[in-house]
């Protein structure tokens, strides 16, 4: 693309935000609070997703549907901050989250959905990526596209994730 202004830049981004971004918002949001302990890291991993996936667009190959590649993205995202995180890499976000965005994520405060996110968060990196599309309500055909797995692989998956989660919310595992 070749672009006159910065201003157009910025229209260009804006409108790519609001039609490829914006519409799945609520799974980034839930998927970069899978990844996180606390308000400011969530606002880093989010801007974080939204920015590879502005500059990764051009590599979107339609071989599956925008969701799922977006879905892809983020818990790539997540995972490799996570893994920078660990290694105690900084990285730093420069904007502010719009709004309405931040008031999707003030989670954290909700003391019964903090106790779910407590117990996902307990799981490992690729099952709490399987629990969350599960909680979307995406297929296993959908979830094993986004994961690179197959289909029976999820079922049993999430039949053994769903089991581990009932015991920590039920008290029985640490």
């Amino acid at each position: 693309m070749i672009y006159t202004t910065n201003q157009e830049k910025k229209a260009v981004s804006s409108d790519f935000y609001r039609s490829s971004i914006l519409p799945y918002a609520a799974i980034v949001i839930k998927i970069c609070r899978a990844y996180t302990n606390t308000q400011e890291d969530f606002e880093d991993y989010y801007q974080e997703v939204c920015l590879q996936i502005w500059k990764s667009r051009d590599n979107f190959r339609q071989q599956s549907e925008w969701s799922t590649w977006v879905y892809r993205l983020s818990l790539n995202v997540c995972l490799t901050l996570l893994k920078k995180k660990k290694n105690d890499y900084q990285y730093f976000a420069s904007d502010a989250l719009p709004e309405e965005l931040v008031e999707d994520s003030h989670a954290f405060s909700d003391e019964a959905l903090n106790h779910l996110y407590d117990a996902i968060k307990q799981l490992s990196e690729v099952d709490r990526g399987v629990i969350l599309l599960y909680l979307e309500e995406k297929s296993y055909q959908e979830i094993a596209d986004i994961i690179g797995t197959n289909p029976n692989n999820i079922g049993v998956r999430i039949k053994r994730i769903k089991e581990r989660l009932k015991k920590r919310l039920n008290g029985k595992v640490n």
